[in-house]
């Protein structure tokens, strides 16, 4: 396993994060994973001895159940709490109650007391705005977060899902009022979807943000089960429900450059694209999630695979964006 400060921090995380959304399956989340007691300390105890040392997960998956799994699992195998870097979100629904969802101060300050209690720990290492709230004061939310850093109840906070102006508004209320900052963007990125690139990437680097990869695998698409033709060899996630949108003849131009060089290599397709995330600079941790211990085994290979500058110009050649402007102008002046 490799690892990667996170952000702006002294704080070392490993490149391969253990996503959790595949822990319990209650409501739509049943989608995902609906992985019980038992198979989640087995995930878990394989990520951990292949190097695993951070953990991601949200207060709102399946209503709670994946933090209460993932804080049973860590007790049910003796783990040392210190080794590893729990982050946790906060903004996401619930319950019925006006105030049960957002970042407002009251939602905060309620929320970070349930996910302790059922991750079964007094502190959270990296606690999260899962999405921008645009109803309550960037200042309101900070203040919380900072307040909980004081209390010592949370170690480092993080954004989720922000383009990169709500990024750099946070930072800039932050440095104005003299509290503790956003270290790290949760966002999606895949070899398929990088339109990350265009605005929020250089911010993230600029500002010395880390970078933490959510659905990777665009849901299962880039896991070479799928065929242009609409074929698949194990259907999953993706055939069921995927909210992703994604260029489809551009995706599966980039899919036959994968599956050729994974002959190539020795690899699978899904461990391609998996190494093409850990090959880019601004990315510090990948989320990987599993249903199945094959699934996992075959992802935690990704970290081993390197390319030649060869081979990342051939897939940067058949996945690059199309210029949008400003950018086009910005690169006519450089010439």
């Amino acid at each position: 396993m490799n690892y990667k400060v996170l952000g702006n921090t002294g704080l070392s995380v490993s490149t391969l994060c253990l996503g959790t959304m595949t822990f319990g399956g209650k409501g739509i989340f049943q989608i995902v994973g609906t992985l019980g007691q038992p198979e989640v300390d087995e995930i878990f105890k394989r990520s951990v001895d292949a190097g695993i040392n951070f953990i991601d997960t949200a207060n709102m998956y399946s209503d709670g159940m994946s933090e209460e799994l993932t804080g049973q699992a860590i007790r049910n195998l003796g783990l040392k709490r210190d080794d590893l870097v729990i982050a946790t979100k906060v903004c996401g629904v619930m319950g019925p109650g006006v105030n049960q969802k957002g970042l407002s101060r009251k939602h905060i300050m309620e929320e970070v007391e349930g996910s302790l209690k059922r991750l079964k720990t007094d502190y959270i290492d990296l606690y999260q705005a899962h999405a921008y709230d645009p109803v309550t004061p960037l200042e309101e939310t900070l203040r919380a977060m900072d307040d909980l850093i004081t209390s010592g109840k949370v170690r480092y906070i993080g954004a989720s899902n922000n383009t990169a102006w709500h990024l750099m508004k946070a930072l800039a209320v932050s440095e104005r009022h003299h509290l503790n900052s956003y270290v790290s963007m949760q966002s999606h990125y895949s070899i398929a979807t990088r339109e990350l690139e265009r605005e929020v990437i250089p911010a993230l680097i600029d500002q010395k943000v880390g970078l933490m990869v959510w659905s990777p695998l665009v849901a299962g698409l880039l896991s070479g089960k799928y065929k242009r033709n609409g074929e698949a060899t194990d259907a999953g996630r993706y055939s069921q429900y995927s909210f992703i949108p994604f260029d489809k003849e551009r995706t599966f131009n980039i899919l036959d450059v994968l599956e050729t060089m994974a002959v190539t290599k020795g690899a699978t397709v899904a461990q391609l694209s998996l190494a093409w995330l850990l090959h880019q600079p601004a990315v510090t941790s990948v989320i990987i999630g599993a249903n199945k211990m094959s699934q996992l085994n075959d992802n935690l290979e990704s970290v081993n695979i390197r390319f030649t500058e060869e081979e990342l110009k051939t897939l940067d050649e058949v996945s690059k964006l199309t210029v949008e402007y400003p950018h086009w102008i910005l690169d006519w002046r450089k010439k």
